[in-house]
């Protein structure tokens, strides 16, 4: 449905994930029916959540904790781990920060040299864990340190930006060609964000495992108001569940995920992302509430601490809980903010599902 905004410009109409609503169906079932296992690749999950590369969220400790309870955490390799062999002053001194302080000081801290050394090491303190390894990096720095990663012994190559396409173009540097880099790589990569069906599409023709849907949406992110530039995800997902349907077909059967990532604040928002069409979710603010997270109740990401052009925020998220009673509870509040696995297996047997690609196909409203 197209709106007309005035004379010269039309646009199509989208929504988020505040704007719509999972619908109710003639069946019900038991939540301890319902089964929230996701695999990507050769790796299985028992929960649909990717926990983000931020360093408010996960370090090397907390992404093995997650993965012990089931889920993937990615640790992002160009952050404090990288850049300092113990990082524990800095978190607290982020965590003191009067407000109007905080990006000029976050800019400060990250100028440091990311440590090849650093990167390694990390890594492998998560595999020796005997948790799946993750770790993520920007398109810019992908080259730089793929060889690095991949010899740690990672078992998911991320390459998470604000946006990733596959035809970045430049004049300054030869930029990363991810066909051919993905092609020539020995494990999965999951790459992102993306927020339109065209760019989905490319990025599937380049051999991705998954892709990341998002686009300046999260918590921590003020692109909107420094760009100008968003994606509502309730739309993003759907049309990015679209590209994957049709390369489906194009490819004679390869299949690849959609994550969403961003905007996925509460646990509502989890379903209805997965009843938008994406096989799981990429969460930041709902694991920095966690007792165990490194941001101590704040949280902020990569765009926080540009050198240039700072198009995030350190934000107070508080804290609820532990990391497991974020997870699966139990809930001592009514706010979406605990138990956040439990509430999708009551909003899948709600609703009458009992697997993840069932609830795909869940009637959604427009609220």
């Amino acid at each position: 449905m197209e709106i007309e905004i005035g004379r010269a410009k039309r646009s199509r109409r989208a929504f988020w994930f505040d704007d719509i609503a999972v619908v109710p169906s003639r069946r019900t079932r038991d939540p301890e029916e319902v089964s929230v296992a996701w695999q990507i690749d050769a790796y299985r999950f028992e929960i649909p959540v990717m926990a983000a590369p931020m360093d408010s969220v996960m370090s090397p400790h907390t992404a093995i904790e997650f993965g012990r309870h089931g889920g993937l955490g990615v640790l992002d390799l160009e952050g404090l781990w990288t850049r300092y062999s113990d990082p524990a002053s800095l978190l607290e001194e982020v965590r003191g920060l009067e407000d109007d302080q905080a990006t000029a000081r976050l800019q400060e801290i990250y100028a440091e040299p990311i440590k090849p050394e650093l990167i390694a090491e990390r890594l492998q303190e998560m595999r020796d864990a005997g948790v799946t390894v993750a770790g993520a990096l920007s398109p810019q720095r992908t080259k730089q340190f793929a060889k690095i990663v991949v010899d740690a012994g990672v078992d998911l190559f991320v390459i998470r930006g604000t946006t990733v396409s596959a035809e970045h173009v430049s004049s300054q540097a030869e930029p990363l060609n991810l066909k051919e880099f993905i092609y020539e790589l020995d494990v999965p990569v999951i790459v992102g964000g993306c927020a339109t069906y065209q760019a989905a599409l490319h990025l599937m023709r380049t051999g991705a495992a998954g892709v990341l849907v998002g686009f300046g949406g999260g918590s921590a992110h003020t692109t909107r108001k420094v760009l100008g530039v968003s994606v509502p995800m309730a739309t993003a997902v759907g049309d990015v569940a679209a590209a994957r349907r049709d390369y489906l077909d194009e490819s004679g059967g390869r299949y690849v995920h959609v994550i969403a990532d961003g905007s996925v604040g509460r646990s509502g928002d989890i379903a209805k992302a997965i009843a938008c069409g994406a096989d799981a979710v990429m969460v930041g603010s709902p694991l920095a509430r966690a007792a165990e997270a490194p941001g101590g109740g704040y949280h902020w990401g990569a765009e926080s601490w540009h050198p240039d052009l700072p198009r995030g925020e350190r934000v107070n998220v508080g804290t609820v809980g532990s990391l497991s009673e974020i997870l699966f509870g139990p809930s001592r509040v009514s706010d979406g903010t605990m138990n956040i696995i439990g509430a999708l297996r009551r909003a899948m047997a709600t609703t009458g599902y009992t697997e993840l690609k069932e609830f795909q196909r869940v009637e959604v409203v427009v609220q």
